[in-house]
């Protein structure tokens, strides 16, 4: 697998990976976008910004890349990125296919995204990825899977991923939603000529909704890397929004809010890659200090209290505006 690369590596950032769903598009739902961002959300201009983003990233240490079809022009931006830097061969690059991104660069379209898990859009999507990523792309990911996905049933579908495996591409999905738990155990149980299909798993786990936890256990025991996103919950977890006990805890680390929240994942023993989103390089510096910021057994208690119930976080989830 080629997340083998990233046993080799020393710094302790190696575990940290940069997620391009903020940058890739003028819209997204983190909070503080606005300040984030500003008001030139041009395509050159984000452009720029996710290679600078990059960049700072790989210097730092940053190993693992992560886009998705959905996530505006982020394939083209990463794949512009490595063509300019040929030397760069100890990374791994992942995307997603399922959601077709429909916003045409605007912040204020009715429907950003359009979910589609067949096996046409599959075919029509992993042509697009290769197109621009070529043999860079490591891991291909099946994006949201929920329970009731016909990607976890489709047989034609999951023969051609067993293809795509079998021709060297890493194989994984991710899930979202309050039933994270029940498409974890699902696609464990998918396999395909006694094989299991999936070799990867990304979901949504932080210090608010830590439901997947069980879930991503037997996923890494079954031996799947598991990559973590929204590891600060879409802005909730940083400053100034995080709740007193995470802002009390980074203020005796000396580091913010976001770096306390990643470290929380990090401690997992299970987790094998926690996605920074960062929008800029400021936060993306703030946040690779979870590397560092070594949380105890106390502060982990006093963290877990805050899980709130699914429903009560997919929920709130679901109300943040697009910026």
């Amino acid at each position: 697998m080629p997340f083998a690369r990233l046993a080799t590596a020393t710094t302790p950032t190696c575990h940290i990976g940069l997620g391009l769903a903020a940058v890739g598009r003028p819209g997204y739902i983190n909070l503080g976008r606005e300040n984030d961002l500003g008001e030139d959300r041009s395509v050159e201009a984000l452009r720029t910004r996710t290679h600078e983003l990059l960049d700072a990233a790989y210097a730092q240490g940053v190993r693992y890349f992560d886009a998705a079809r959905s996530y505006g022009r982020s394939e083209e931006f990463l794949a512009d990125w490595l063509t300019a830097r040929p030397g760069i061969d100890d990374i791994v690059v992942g995307s997603k296919w399922g959601y077709t991104y429909t916003a045409d660069w605007r912040t204020d379209a009715e429907a950003h995204e359009v979910k589609d898990h067949s096996l046409a859009t599959y075919e029509r999507q992993r042509a697009e990825t290769v197109e621009l990523l070529g043999d860079r792309l490591d891991l291909y990911q099946i994006h949201s899977v929920t329970p009731d996905s016909p990607a976890l049933t489709d047989k034609e579908l999951h023969a051609e991923l067993a293809e795509a495996a079998a021709q060297g591409m890493t194989v994984g999905f991710s899930t979202s939603g309050p039933a994270q738990a029940d498409a974890i155990r699902a696609a464990l149980a998918v396999t395909v000529g006694s094989e299991p299909l999936f070799r990867t798993v990304q979901a949504t786990y932080n210090v608010l909704d830590t439901s997947a936890g069980p879930a991503l256990a037997e996923a890494h025991d079954a031996g799947l890397t598991v990559i973590v996103k929204e590891g600060m919950a879409n802005g909730r977890l940083a400053d100034p929004h995080a709740p007193a006990a995470v802002r009390s805890i980074a203020e005796g680390a000396g580091v913010g809010a976001d770096a306390i929240a990643l470290a929380f994942v990090l401690r997992r023993p299970w987790s094998g890659v926690v996605l920074s989103g960062a929008a800029t390089t400021n936060q993306l510096a703030s946040n690779l200090h979870a590397a560092v910021a070594d949380l105890d057994d106390e502060q982990a208690a006093r963290l877990d209290t805050l899980a709130e119930e699914p429903t009560t976080y997919w929920g709130r989830r679901g109300e943040l505006p697009w910026h």
